[in-house]
């Protein structure tokens, strides 16, 4: 479909465009296979300028919306949904100094950000604390011009790899959710180090690791906006970046029915292509049909977002669910299209399908998500 874009923004389709296809596609099993961090393909996007889509003007950036950047992540995403996730993971990680942090932080930090010559991630999930994000233990307190932080995050995508951090932390317990605030804390910072690099299912090319900070010092001009409102800056930011989860699985259920169609052309049997079969053409079109829902879906939140950014959460969270959900399926039916070669690791749709299963999960579970709708509808109607 013709969504009118602008020249902008078909720049940066195009361009996204062409790393997939000459850097990402090529290379994709093969970071998959070891599980191996694509930093080369990073440094190529950088290069390209798309880490600055994300990062207003005034710091360097290209100063695009919500909608700019589900249009690269969607392209990203149609060559590997692990590498795309390395690429969201920085816009996740700096949203919190976006929305919160001081003049003075983005000074610092958002010009490396857009050049893409450091990247960042967000610390926010815990062993007791997945769903339940206000059940977080780690704490931070103050000790003369110093913060000193304690506890352990765990599966945080990018870590080990980048830089910068926002650190979710306790700096009055008592309060529970209200007591908690944001840290930038930065690689080589005393006190600050990694975990196990965990071994996925999926998105192996995504590096996911704990960070551990024992006694970790950082100065006190590191708590991003003001004391104790860490809690709503991290639902501000959850609700930025799920429109771009949203549009992996878009990018992802694209790749997956190019597969499948392509296959269903050549794959002959009975003397003829089984795309002239009408079991496998309702199979395809069902899967051409959710795929455009929920690109309309996500396209249209994500314009919202940019247009109404005090209403997000509800269309955020729907968006999110339609299509990880579809893409989910999606994936699925293609591996049922390609038969016994779509389960063999010679054919890319096996993949697809593990990295599809965690769109469904990160950044929320759909059940939360749906959760986040209920609540909102609520709300409305009262």
């Amino acid at each position: 479909m013709d969504y009118l874009f602008t020249e902008q923004q078909q720049m940066i389709i195009d361009t996204a465009r062409e790393i997939t296809n000459e850097k990402i596609i090529p290379v994709r099993a093969e970071l998959d296979e070891k599980n191996q961090f694509p930093r080369e393909i990073l440094q190529d996007i950088a290069k390209a300028d798309l880490f600055s889509i994300f990062v207003p003007e005034e710091y360097g950036g290209l100063g695009g919306g919500c909608f700019e950047i589900v249009l690269a992540m969607e392209e990203l995403a149609r060559g590997c949904v692990g590498v795309a996730t390395s690429f969201a993971a920085s816009a996740l990680g700096i949203f919190p100094v976006m929305i919160a942090g001081s003049d003075e932080q983005k000074q610092k930090y958002l010009p490396e950000i857009a050049s893409g010559s450091r990247w960042a991630a967000f610390g926010l999930t815990e062993a007791n604390a997945g769903s339940d994000a206000s059940g977080i233990r780690t704490t931070a307190v103050e000790d003369g011009d110093f913060w000193v932080l304690n506890g352990t995050k765990q599966w945080i995508t990018n870590g080990g790899e980048s830089q910068i951090y926002s650190i979710v932390a306790l700096t009055d317990p008592s309060k529970g959710a209200r007591g908690a605030s944001i840290f930038v804390v930065e690689d080589g910072d005393p006190g600050f180090s990694y975990g196990k690099k965990e071994d996925k299912m999926g998105i192996r090319s995504s590096s996911t690791r704990e960070l551990i900070m024992k006694d970790c010092r950082i100065p006190k001009d590191r708590l991003v906006g003001r004391r104790g409102t860490g809690f709503i800056t991290v639902m501000k930011t959850l609700d930025m970046s799920r429109p771009g989860i949203a549009s992996l699985g878009i990018g992802l259920a694209q790749a997956a029915l190019d597969e499948a169609v392509t296959y269903a052309k050549q794959r002959v049997q009975f003397g003829r292509p089984i795309i002239s079969f009408q079991a496998v053409q309702h199979i395809l079109a069902d899967m051409a049909i959710q795929l455009e829902a929920g690109r309309a879906l996500v396209y249209a939140a994500a314009k919202h977002i940019d247009n109404h950014p005090k209403d997000m959460s509800k269309v955020s969270s729907m968006c999110k669910v339609f299509a990880t959900d579809m893409a989910m399926k999606v994936t699925t039916d293609a591996v049922q299209v390609l038969g016994g070669y779509g389960y063999m690791k010679e054919y890319p749709v096996e993949k697809m399908m593990r990295d599809a299963k965690i769109l469904q999960i990160y950044e929320g579970t759909n059940q939360i998500q749906r959760n986040v709708v209920g609540q909102e509808l609520n709300k409305e109607y009262s």
